[in-house]
């Protein structure tokens, strides 16, 4: 089978952002309808790079994935996405997560009631953003005094930046699909969590009298390919490791037996060294690697990602390990 006819390209910090730019204007090339960049740990901030890669192109989708709603407030999430689309209108994707522990404790943020913060953030953001006027609202976690995206020199206009919630668990699962335009669905779970996800959202979709098919499902895919088989696997499984150790709600979520988290847990904390994640990726099967990942040829690549999509994703966001070119052309649409 060929590669979704809907693809988009996902970075992190592995690359110089120069370098990401090219791989970018790659996507673009091949026709990839969206890149994400990351924003999750404290190496590489998101929309930086968000900037110089809708600068750099002319059709390809340009989204956050994710920031927090902790350390902006809405005020300042709204100018900054509405500047964003001055520099690419209607090319922005405002991907919004609640971040993660042990992180957020660490640098002073408490993730007190994240479902209630996300919630006001999403709600005030988009009125922000439709530019129609003051926006007054008070919460528990947002407060705004008449506020406006207050436009002197330029065209006041109603900013069209969809709203994506980064959700793992069911509860944000749902309210993503009451209150979103999309949920960015995680990578590293299984396709089987896919199908427990989309329940949750069209749950919440139901709520605001939508269903599941009015909302933008992209998911986030670790893709380690290679001619070397077992080389892809290895890659992958140095990533599969650290997740296994700092973010095991993931892993749970996708059924990784809790063994194998409690294992991996004593060996890994926050922040890792790289030799304790190579030791510690001696624990992980090949079998959890396959579940979570697709990696291997480009067939066995192309074969997981057919599964998310056939678990609901509507645009598989790959992660490239490796050789990035090599991948974007593995599934440009049209490829065979």
């Amino acid at each position: 089978m060929g590669p979704p006819v809907n693809v988009a390209l996902y970075l992190q910090d592995a690359h110089p952002i120069r370098e990401a730019i090219g791989y970018v204007q790659q996507a673009e090339d091949l026709g990839y309808s969206a890149v994400w960049q990351a924003d999750s740990r404290l190496v590489r901030e998101a929309t930086v790079p968000m900037a110089a890669f809708a600068a750099a192109t002319q059709t390809i989708a340009v989204g956050s994935g994710v920031i927090d709603i902790w350390t902006r407030n809405p005020a300042r999430l709204a100018s900054l996405f509405s500047t964003l689309d001055d520099l690419a209108p209607g090319r922005i994707l405002a991907g919004l997560g609640a971040w993660w522990e042990p992180l957020a404790t660490k640098v002073g943020v408490r993730r007190e009631r994240p479902l209630q913060a996300m919630r006001e953030v999403t709600e005030a953001l988009r009125a922000l953003l439709r530019c129609d006027g003051p926006v007054t609202y008070t919460g528990r976690f947002v407060r705004l005094d008449g506020v406006e995206l207050d436009y002197v020199h330029q065209e006041r206009r109603a900013k069209q930046v969809p709203i994506y919630i980064g959700a793992t668990g069911m509860r944000m699962m749902e309210l993503a699909g009451e209150v979103a335009d999309g949920v960015v669905l995680n990578y590293l779970v299984s396709p089987d969590y896919n199908r427990r996800a989309l329940d949750a959202l069209a749950v919440g979709a139901a709520r605001s009298g939508r269903t599941i098919d009015d909302l933008d499902r992209p998911q986030l895919v670790v893709c380690s390919l290679a001619a070397d088989r077992e080389a892809a696997l290895d890659a992958a499984r140095l990533l599969v490791t650290q997740y296994l150790g700092q973010q095991p709600h993931i892993m749970a979520a996708s059924g990784v037996p809790a063994e194998l988290l409690d294992r991996i847990g004593r060996e890994l904390t926050w922040p890792a060294r790289h030799e304790q994640v190579v030791a510690a990726s001696k624990l992980v099967p090949d079998e959890v690697v396959q579940l979570l990942c697709a990696a291997g040829t480009v067939d066995e690549c192309r074969a997981k990602v057919d599964e998310y999509v056939a678990a609901g994703c509507t645009c598989p966001i790959l992660y490239p390990l490796g050789d990035v070119p090599a991948t974007l052309e593995a599934f440009a649409p049209g490829s065979s």
